[in-house]
């Protein structure tokens, strides 16, 4: 046979050895672009989170050993959300403010035990307000944007005081980054970075983890749809990311992760900046119970889908399969 009537080129001649395969691989996975989200709870709350397998509600001490033993793995970064009792929650979310809240004692216990470790601080009120929202209510019961951008910019400002490194408003206010950034520099916080939730859908994957933070008795049937974006829009993202960026943030997050691909490259290839992505409670659960019922092999789906978020462009995972992950690779 001819050489014209036959292919000079097989692309499957790189694919026929593993030492190969590992050479010529365009994506690359490692423990460092990995963020495991903690929860810290006290007393009764503390324990496994139900829709979760393998997800706990720590107790301080618990969440100190957990950041030591994530560190020896190479994961460099945690994200913290604490759970509220709900005889602290208000209408106004007053528990953000608290100079002693959990979340303040959390980040300065770490910071003592493990202070190599960086820490993302989530700066939004919902574990906070008795009513579950992001915000405050005015009299209509609409959240307002500009009341709750007040007390974001204060609680960012407590978690820099209290030593985090990243402060992230998940809430999706208008202009709560330009808040934020103003009042760090101004009192002298000028290199805590801000992780902006720049892109966060009003998405339905999100269930698990109001369970794991107890958000979702106090939201109840209300939804998120006036502040949070809408599944269907795209291009509106890169108005979000485009205005948070020129705002101060300094990372960009798209929130959640699998089902938004497409909105992380454009985010990347538009803008040029360290990208976040979040693989949320839902998407982990997903995983989680088709591999208990043997119908996905778990390590292989996990590693597949975090090589899909690099692929696409984020620099950065959260995700609760982070610390397996470490483990495997």
């Amino acid at each position: 046979m001819s050489i014209g009537s036959y292919p000079a080129t097989r692309l499957r001649r790189t694919r026929q050895a593993g030492f190969i395969r590992d050479m010529v691989r365009e994506t690359r996975l490692a423990p460092a672009q990995l963020i495991q989200p903690l929860f810290v709870a006290e007393g009764p709350l503390c324990g496994p989170v139900g829709a979760m397998p393998g997800v706990v509600r720590h107790d301080l001490d618990a969440l100190v050993r957990e950041c030591a033993a994530l560190y020896a793995l190479g994961i460099r970064s945690v994200a913290l959300f604490p759970v509220t009792p709900a005889e602290r929650k208000t209408p106004g979310g007053d528990e953000a403010l608290n100079p002693d809240s959990l979340m303040c004692r959390s980040i300065r216990a770490i910071k003592q035990v493990v202070p190599q470790i960086g820490i993302v601080a989530d700066v939004a009120l919902d574990p906070y307000t008795s009513h579950g929202q992001d915000g405050v209510l005015d009299a209509r019961g609409d959240v307002d944007n500009d009341a709750t951008c007040e007390i974001l910019r204060r609680q960012a400002l407590l978690y820099a005081r209290c030593g985090v490194d990243i402060v992230a408003p998940s809430d999706m206010m208008d202009g709560r980054v330009g808040h934020i950034r103003q009042v760090l520099e101004r009192d002298g916080h000028k290199n805590t970075l801000i992780l902006s939730y720049a892109a966060k859908y009003a998405s339905a994957y999100y269930g698990p983890f109001r369970d794991a933070v107890g958000s979702a008795g106090n939201l109840g049937k209300g939804g998120k749809e006036t502040y949070q974006m809408d599944p269907a829009n795209a291009d509106e993202a890169l108005r979000e990311v485009a205005l948070d960026l020129a705002e101060g943030a300094d990372i960009v997050m798209v929130k959640p992760g699998m089902p938004y691909l497409d909105i992380i490259r454009r985010v990347k290839d538009r803008f040029g900046v360290p990208v976040a992505a979040y693989q949320v409670s839902g998407e982990y659960s997903m995983l989680k119970a088709a591999a208990a019922n043997g119908w996905l092999d778990e390590k292989k789906a996990v590693l597949e889908a975090l090589t899909c978020f690099r692929r696409a462009g984020a620099d950065m995972i959260l995700t609760y399969h982070a610390r397996d992950a470490a483990q495997w690779l």
